[in-house]
């Protein structure tokens, strides 16, 4: 039970940030809106982000958690400790690098990342226009000069929480985004005293950095006494191993930000607005997937190295099979609700303000194409962390290639019939691609071996899944259906909020008659 109440302790606390970050989207929404500015932003915001997830919350985590764990297994807290601050100082001097390099050539890499701004830019010049699509460019350039060391900030973040991680003190960590999202409320809400919204939040980016790095400095120190003392970096064995899986790591972890980072190139030639658009219906999309995701990979990694390490092959096993029936039994209802209700709960959430009824139906049209591989991209996070927690880094990347390679030639052709809903259903679709990719060579292997607990459970997740699919249907188009459409603000949110209610109680009752969830288990949970 130490997997189910880690994960719900991360579940939890990243669910609450989540819910912080609705506040945030809402009032991002009505305050920018989706055009010129917002997509600026996203652009500067997705650029730290982007890295941030390969590197320091990817490829990274995944690679210092499995090492710094098996030393301290085999060779206690002190020496465990000693790799930690190494890694730390040589982290602090490397990126500190990498950020003041980038923040010079920072017009290059808009003009890489987003090339469509660029060529609007120079159509509108050569028509002799006022400056409209070409200060989407510009305002990126200057939005991402401000919020690029968010990622020197959270790099270090993250190797802390890896620690703490290590030492199963899961909660600072998972609770960090908070602070993310308050910053950005915090931002909008005092955007008056800046050029325009873009600044006020790319500043809230900024701040949101320090924020975060002070939580974990603070909690390490008091709750695990671990200490950051001045060390001279040294690159030893261990740290060239560390960089050795980091390698291959930064696309094995990062396939999801990979495939999200191609989306926006390509919606960087669509008309304004589209990668506005991605965003909003990713940020849906990510709360089951980064709920769940995040709670999967930040609780079974260290478990299932410290379990690999030990060489106890029965509890690695209990270990993947249960996260993997966790994450479909959380990941398939979540993926049907969310594509049959996409139009209501977009209009409810964000259709007001600068954000029209045109960009709620685009933005519900690109969530039903994310959320196809919604699923898929969560059940990736375990089998990913079977080969992290034997610091095999190589396999998944491999895979990971073949998925973004297909990713785009998928997107290419679909934005041609499609558009900005196409660039969405290629991500959805290679998802499952990804996970069969990953399956196949972990057939047969003892830890990764089915138990007949899981084959018992899947189809009966299914069938859970279907009926409370029918009924969520069922209940919006034919009672709830008018009140949705047509109704006053607060009428349609208590309308969506019946139709989630209706889906949690039916499929609820669906996992308990159909023996998915036993009444003892649920009794174990709450006694420890």
């Amino acid at each position: 039970m130490k997997l189910i109440k880690a994960m719900a302790t991360v579940a939890g606390l990243t669910g609450l940030s989540r819910i912080a970050g609705f506040i945030r989207d809402i009032l991002t929404a009505s305050i920018l809106g989706a055009g010129p500015v917002a997509d600026a932003f996203f652009v500067a915001l997705k650029l730290p982000n982007l890295f941030r997830r390969i590197t320091a919350e990817g490829a990274f985590s995944v690679s210092f958690v499995p090492i710094y764990s098996e030393i301290l297994e085999k060779e206690g807290r002190e020496n465990a400790d000693a790799f930690s601050l190494n890694v730390f100082y040589i982290m602090l001097s490397g990126l500190s690098i990498v950020t003041l390099f980038a923040l010079v050539v920072m017009p290059v890499i808009i003009a890489a990342i987003a090339p469509g701004f660029v060529q609007e830019g120079a159509a509108v010049a050569e028509a002799g226009a006022m400056a409209g699509a070409a200060d989407r460019y510009q305002m990126a350039v200057a939005f991402s000069r401000i919020t690029f060391p968010y990622l020197l900030l959270m790099s270090l973040t993250a190797l802390i929480g890896g620690v703490m991680n290590a030492h199963s003190r899961f909660a600072p960590f998972a609770v960090a985004p908070v602070l993310f999202n308050l910053s950005l409320i915090a931002a909008l809400l005092g955007a008056g005293h800046f050029e325009n919204v873009g600044e006020a939040m790319s500043w809230g980016v900024l701040v949101a950095g320090f924020l975060q790095f002070g939580l974990l400095f603070i909690t390490a120190r008091r709750w695990i006494n671990y200490r950051i003392k001045i060390v001279r970096p040294r690159f030893t064995p261990r740290i060239k191993r560390l960089f050795t899986l980091m390698g291959p790591g930064a696309l094995g972890a990062g396939v999801v930000q990979v495939n999200l980072f191609v989306d926006m190139i390509i919606a960087s030639f669509l008309p304004s607005g589209s990668i506005s658009y991605l965003y909003y219906a990713d940020r849906l999309n990510q709360l089951p997937l980064s709920t769940v995701g995040i709670a999967v990979g930040t609780a079974l990694l260290p478990m299932l190295s410290r379990a690999v390490a030990a060489g106890d092959e029965e509890e690695a096993g209990g270990l993947f099979n249960r996260s993997l029936e966790i994450t479909l039994l959380i990941g398939l209802p979540a993926a049907a609700a969310l594509f049959i209700l996409a139009e209501p709960i977009i209009s409810v959430l964000f259709e007001r303000g600068a954000f029209t009824a045109e960009a709620a139906e685009i933005t519900a049209m690109v969530l039903r194409g994310y959320v196809i591989g919604l699923p898929a991209y969560i059940a990736v996070k375990v089998f990913s962390t079977a080969f992290w927690s034997r610091q095999d880094t190589m396999t998944p990347v491999k895979m990971s290639i073949i998925v973004t390679l297909s990713n785009i030639v998928l997107a290419l052709i679909f934005v041609q019939f499609m558009g900005v809903t196409g660039i969405a259903l290629s991500t959805g679709i290679v998802g499952w691609l990804y996970v069969w990719l990953l399956a196949r060579p972990l057939k047969g292997q003892s830890v990764v071996r089915y138990d007949a607990r899981f084959k018992r459970a899947l189809p009966r997740i299914i069938c859970s899944t279907v009926v409370m699919a029918a009924v969520i249907y069922g209940v919006y188009h034919f009672a709830l259906y008018d009140v949705v459409q047509g109704g006053g603000a607060f009428e349609r949110a208590a309308a969506l909020a019946g139709l989630v209610l209706a889906g949690l109680i039916s499929y609820g009752m669906a996992v308990i008659l159909t023996g998915v969830v036993a009444a003892q288990d649920l009794k174990k949970f709450l006694n420890h």
